[in-house]
């Protein structure tokens, strides 16, 4: 059974799948091809639902037009093979006049929901950046007066053991004072040069492991042709080390980390396409992040962690945001990713 010849299927930018009356595959475009990466030979004869199992909305679709004779659309749906899991929309249609055929067009939504989650992050890193400010403005001003205080009345105090606890109120205001730079520190100028970022990731890689010498395992994956990035180098460094330290602590310092660097092509940006970027990946096979902070898990003071304060991910963000670059992550128990993208070009300081 021949699919639609006169329909010019294979010159169609968006995947074409058509399928026989018994929702077998008869036919797939090259774009077809190319999204869900298999040959129309090898899936020539395969029911829908073994190519695409457990996805209940397809069979729906397909049966719904079929039954009435009319397209039928769905906006949003979720399809995996084996391998991979897309995210498409899909139009059915029946092509009855020429054969019992359905011609399904999908059309990939990955790219839109990144452009929008690419865009909830830069709104997060704004609210991100006006929380942190006025939050240690807030808390600077008596946090200097609480250790003013303890100092005087430590010299008025008759004996020298109740010191103890005039130095507990010091030594605590000290570090809550650190604690209030660091929520600051975010809203210095990004000073931009050349940086090699594998001698970023080797400076880093050797203090986490000096810091955790047993039990604890860094891999390199590096692509050793990457050229030099315009980047700000204490930002660099305090992004890789925020999330390094993080993937430890969620290991309890037992495990490994992978450190992998490649070049993205054709990279997508807060809305620019830039012809080359670099990917950092970094990636631990601890136990996962919960299902219940996932998806805050940039926001300051978020945290599982009860030895975290919540703004390592949260500082590392708005310092990607600065380089005009992206970071995402992907968890699973014995697999956590978080992928860091930073164009390449000259970028002007903030």
């Amino acid at each position: 059974m021949k699919p639609l010849p006169s329909l010019g299927l294979e010159h169609l930018s968006t995947a074409i799948l058509v399928l026989d009356r018994d929702f077998r595959v008869r036919y797939a475009n090259p774009a077809a091809e190319n999204l869900f990466e298999f040959s129309s030979k090898s899936i020539a004869g395969t029911p829908i639902n073994q190519l695409f199992p457990d996805t209940g909305g397809l069979i729906a679709a397909t049966e719904a037009a079929f039954a009435s004779g009319a397209s039928y659309t769905e906006h949003e749906m979720t399809l995996a093979t084996m391998a991979h899991t897309y995210h498409v929309s899909l139009t059915v249609s029946p092509v009855f006049d020429i054969s019992q055929q359905l011609l399904l067009e999908f059309y990939q939504i990955d790219k839109h929901l990144k452009i929008a989650r690419e865009e909830r992050m830069q709104l997060q890193q704004q609210y991100n950046r006006e929380l942190l400010r006025n939050l240690a403005h807030e808390i600077k001003n008596p946090l200097g007066g609480i250790r003013g205080a303890a100092q005087l009345l430590e010299h008025e105090l008759p004996k020298p053991s109740l010191r103890e606890y005039t130095q507990v109120i010091i030594k605590e205001a000290d570090r809550l004072q650190s604690l209030m730079d660091r929520l600051l520190a975010p809203n210095r100028m990004t000073k931009l040069a050349s940086v090699n970022v594998h001698e970023v990731l080797e400076r880093m890689r050797s203090l986490i492991l000096a810091e955790h010498p047993e039990g604890l395992t860094i891999r390199r994956d590096y692509d050793t042709s990457l050229p030099e990035l315009m980047a700000d180098h204490e930002q660099l460094i305090q992004i890789i080390l925020n999330i390094m330290r993080n993937a430890v602590q969620a290991m309890q310092s037992q495990g490994e980390i992978i450190l992998r660097t490649r070049i993205a092509r054709h990279v997508t940006l807060a809305k620019k396409t830039h012809r080359l970027a670099l990917e950092l990946k970094i990636i631990d096979n601890g136990p996962g992040i919960p299902d219940d902070i996932r998806e805050q898990i940039f926001y300051p003071l978020v945290t599982s962690k009860a030895e975290g304060t919540g703004l390592g991910l949260s500082i590392a963000q708005t310092y990607v945001g600065h380089h005009g670059g992206s970071i995402d992550c992907e968890s699973q128990p014995g697999r956590t990713t978080f992928t860091v993208l930073f164009p390449y070009n000259h970028l002007s300081p903030h």
